[in-house]
């Protein structure tokens, strides 16, 4: 008979220390870890079935997550998932939910009473809508008219919860009632997820760009959360995935053509991608991939040649 190794069950201690605890998000959210299931050790485990067990010394785990992380070999990470409890505002959760990638039930305003809570907005807290990004927001109104806005906020909370309460109270269903409540109304859910689809999650919502609301879930989920689950993972993460950048076969030619100091061929390889149109008066039009390359070479402290 084939013999194995004895297993033990892979944990964090520094995750079980956390276990149930929960983090305060914005005014009246949370996070919190139910379970979960693996940790850096099997990552490694997973990745080395491939050739046997082979080295156990911690720096050599470091490098093998590294090294998986940084060539794109995603499967051993899924080897390893999570469960949390949050509770969001309505709102931010559509977002979350977009993430198809996980396992979700979420409080049931059918069958119990919704929650009788709302994100409530502080006069310094409202921001202006984004001149150049449609789903972006950038600066803050100032305090006077932040506190109109805040007043009026509160008001329309209370009056939407007392028609709801108004609609229980007449034995209206529950799944009617609910209809008028605001998008700021919290809901609770339970959210599985592997670690690989957390990482892709984590990318995208802890980045800038991301609604402020939704980037603070993220953040304690990485900062207070992953840091404790798998270190090893969450530093190579912040290397490899969140702190990286990209470069499309356009914009490294660009980039090559700006470091060797060729500028015909960069003004032709730009104007061909349609990066330096320019109107009547001899600005340039608007184009989202330019300034998506401007944004990403002004981090090595590049100035693009047709900015100067």
């Amino acid at each position: 008979m084939e013999q194995f190794e004895k297993l033990n069950k892979s944990t964090s201690e520094e995750l079980d220390k956390i276990l149930g605890i929960p983090f305060k998000v914005l005014d009246k959210g949370f996070i919190r870890v139910v379970d979960y299931m693996g940790t850096d050790s099997s990552i490694v485990q997973a990745a080395r079935v491939s050739y046997g067990v082979g080295t156990k010394q911690v720096s050599e785990d470091e490098k093998l997550i590294r090294y998986l992380l940084r060539n794109m070999h995603t499967s051993p990470f899924e080897m390893c998932e999570i469960k949390l409890h949050i509770k969001v505002p309505m709102d931010a959760w559509r977002q979350w939910i977009r993430h198809r990638t996980a396992n979700v039930n979420e409080y049931s305003t059918r069958y119990s009473i919704a929650i009788d809570d709302s994100q409530q907005t502080l006069p310094g807290e409202w921001r202006f809508q984004a001149a150049d990004n449609k789903q972006g927001s950038s600066g803050f109104v100032q305090e006077e008219e932040g506190k109109l806005l805040t007043k009026q906020e509160e008001e329309f909370h209370k009056h939407a919860r007392d028609i709801y309460n108004s609609r229980i109270e007449n034995g209206i269903a529950r799944e009617q009632a609910r209809k008028d409540l605001p998008l700021s109304t919290y809901t609770e859910a339970y959210w599985k997820i592997d670690l690989q689809n957390l990482l892709r999650f984590l990318k995208l919502r802890m980045d800038p760009h991301a609604q402020y609301e939704i980037r603070r879930y993220a953040e304690v989920i990485g900062e207070e959360i992953l840091s404790k689950w798998c270190p090893l993972t969450w530093k190579a993460f912040k290397d490899y995935m969140f702190n990286s950048t990209s470069f499309s076969g356009i914009e490294m030619d660009v980039l090559k053509q700006i470091v060797s100091g060729t500028p015909e061929d960069l003004e032709k390889t730009a104007d061909e991608s349609g990066w330096l149109k320019k109107r009547k008066d001899g600005t340039l039009v608007r184009n989202r991939e330019r300034l998506e390359f401007e944004e990403k070479i002004s981090k090595l402290g590049i100035t693009a040649p047709w900015n100067k």
